[in-house]
């Protein structure tokens, strides 16, 4: 099948915005974009009538946990369920995900392997969802932060080990943990966890096979240790120092900052469920959080956007959220649906074949009613998506009910 939207206001994820576009799709690919007059439409194509429009990349969300569900006390609530219940909890996450826009996911800590078996039933048509860039098991020191999630290790040669068997499994990027956390009991933000041999071996093995290295770090010392480790990397990056910022910088290291993670759990009061320990750690590390942010984003460190979805009242289906708080601390609309787009794809290694609107990419795509670029906010409003496309086929909105 041939579809031809029509007389467009095209966004297309390289700064680029263009009125009265045409983008034709056929197939899985786009095979034309430009303006209206000047593309031809194949007889028998169907015509999709785009004025009063915007289309922009099908969004990408660099941090997720698809098996959490947003609950107050995230970490009691996966222990206490069946493997088999996480994953239909997962599979449902995975559908609200793309009706909300977002075309591919980076997931990066699962209780088990089976966001493998979820990335397989999406891939062969058994349900929606987004396409998924997959971590499996998040790699931590024993009794670290995210063992929930993770699997436990001590010393560089069962790092190696780990690494082989996670990439074995179906593993896309590898999840290392360089600092406590906010979740997990007994853990601080501050500290150092795994080795900075440890997280070495974790890259050489996984650069072996082709396959990054995701770090989680708040602390400005754990980031230290995975840059210069070689992560490709750094999620959340709360308490950025100069040092760190400047060792991103000059080695090219993306920073996902999952503004949505601290803010929903510090908005909570004392009696909403969150454990006390985790509710203190994200109200006293908000506002440093917001300041790395901003350092990031004023000296031209690479943001991917990432929301930590599934965190305590951060939602799957809520991912538009961190655009708006990425625009409320100063980065434009544009730069907020780069990173969203173009530079989130680039970071996941997916980038010539999604992440920008051109001839010969995939038809990734998101179709609303309003204009992005004046009210980021509208991408938080599910009465704004008219469709969204995954690979030539509308997955989402009323243009899938067509």
């Amino acid at each position: 099948m041939t579809i031809a939207i029509r007389h467009i206001r095209l966004i297309n994820g390289t700064r680029a915005v263009r009125d009265d576009m045409t983008i034709l799709v056929r197939g899985t690919k786009i095979v034309a974009v430009g303006p209206s007059k000047e593309i031809r439409i194949p007889t028998g194509a169907t015509r999709l009538n785009g004025r009063g429009l915007s289309v922009i990349p099908g969004l990408i969300d660099c941090h997720v946990h698809l098996c959490l569900g947003g609950e107050a006390d995230v970490v009691s609530a996966l222990e206490s369920e069946l493997p088999s219940y996480t994953l239909l909890k997962s599979a449902r996450h995975a559908q609200a995900t793309i009706e909300a826009g977002f075309t591919t996911v980076r997931d990066v800590g699962s209780r088990d392997h089976s966001i493998f078996t979820l990335k397989q039933a999406i891939e062969s048509g058994l349900m929606p969802g987004p396409r998924i860039v997959g971590a499996g098991l998040a790699i931590c020191m024993i009794g670290g932060h995210a063992r929930f999630i993770g699997r436990e290790v001590e010393g560089a040669d069962q790092v190696r080990k780990v690494v082989a068997d996670q990439i074995a499994a179906g593993a896309g990027v590898i999840k290392v943990i360089a600092s406590g956390g906010v979740l997990t009991p007994g853990t601080s933000p501050d500290d150092v966890q795994m080795t900075a041999e440890e997280i070495a071996a974790a890259v050489d093995t996984a650069r072996e096979a082709g396959k990054p290295v995701a770090a989680h770090a708040h602390g400005a010392s754990g980031m230290k240790h995975a840059i210069q480790a070689g992560a490709r990397s750094i999620e959340h990056a709360t308490l950025l120092d100069e040092e760190s910022g400047a060792l991103m910088k000059r080695y090219g290291v993306y920073m996902v900052p999952t503004l949505s993670a601290l803010a929903t759990t510090a908005a909570c009061r004392p009696s909403c469920g969150i454990p006390e320990s985790a509710l203190a750690k994200a109200k006293a590390m908000t506002k440093r959080h917001k300041a790395s942010f901003k350092q990031a984003y004023d000296n031209g460190i690479f943001i991917a956007m990432g929301t930590d979805a599934g965190t305590p009242f951060n939602y799957h289906g809520e991912n538009a959220q961190e655009l708006e708080r990425m625009v409320a601390l100063g980065m434009s609309p544009m730069d907020a649906i780069i990173a969203s787009t173009a530079t989130a794809a680039k970071l996941i290694g997916i980038h010539e074949s999604v992440g920008i609107l051109a001839k010969g990419m995939e038809a990734d795509l998101v179709i609303v009613n309003r204009n992005p670029l004046r009210r980021i906010e509208v991408l938080q409003d599910r009465d704004t998506i008219v469709g969204v496309m995954k690979a030539g086929k509308f997955v989402a909105g009323p243009l899938a009910k067509a």
